[in-house]
């Protein structure tokens, strides 16, 4: 029998890519799963995950927000106020690339807490968000009761969120942003003023959709 090397080096090529396809597909499959975030008990057998207390705010628009908003969604939560001159400015810009990354999502939604409620007005946050350029029924800016949003941020979201007398602008708050499942559960915890940690944040929203899609 005449050997053949060009089909030898052929059904080489093939094996080749026939075993890459194994191993991305294997690791595929085996990708981890993200973390969920706080305190967990037992309760007749299940484990129990802390998640988002009950809140009632009001957005740019007047509506109401609350845990019914984001009922079967992901979204991203974080803590600012629109006069901040420090780190805002720079969350804001990085925030603006994940609504760019997910705004034709209608599984991923944005919300921000102002903690100057005083200050940051429902008609303020209406022209911030104006000037972002962003759509309301994506993204929701909330104000309420100053020390409902300092409780949630400290107790629900493990973030720091309070007034300072020390601070240049008078508050002091996390530059955190938290992913949310659709349990309302945290699954990720990322520094907003830094592109790299919010690149993995974009990546990580695909992940979490990715495990809702394989269960």
């Amino acid at each position: 029998m005449k050997f053949d090397i060009q089909q030898l080096k052929f059904s080489i090529a093939a094996l080749i890519v026939f075993s890459m396809m194994i191993v991305a597909c294997t690791a595929k499959k085996e990708e981890k799963p993200l973390p969920v975030f706080g305190e967990r008990y037992i309760e007749n057998g299940d484990t129990v995950f802390h998640t988002i207390a009950p809140f009632q705010f009001v957005d740019q628009d007047s509506a109401l927000v609350t845990n019914e908003t984001f009922r079967g969604k992901i979204y991203i939560a974080d803590f600012f106020f629109t006069s901040c001159r420090t780190i805002c400015p720079i969350m804001k810009t990085q925030m603006l690339r994940v609504y760019d990354s997910l705004k034709n999502d209608p599984d991923v939604l944005i919300l921000s807490h102002t903690i100057d409620p005083e200050y940051d007005t429902v008609a303020l946050l209406h022209d911030f968000a104006n000037r972002l350029g962003v759509e309301s029924s994506k993204w929701h800016f909330v104000t309420g009761v100053q020390d409902s949003i300092y409780k949630i941020a400290q107790t629900s979201y493990f973030a720091t969120a309070m007034a300072d007398e020390n601070e240049p602008d008078g508050f002091i708050h996390s530059g955190a942003f938290l992913l949310l499942d659709k349990q309302q559960r945290i699954r990720g915890k990322y520094d907003g003023t830094k592109e790299e940690e919010v690149n993995k944040l974009i990546q990580d929203i695909k992940r979490l959709k990715n495990e809702y899609a394989s269960n």
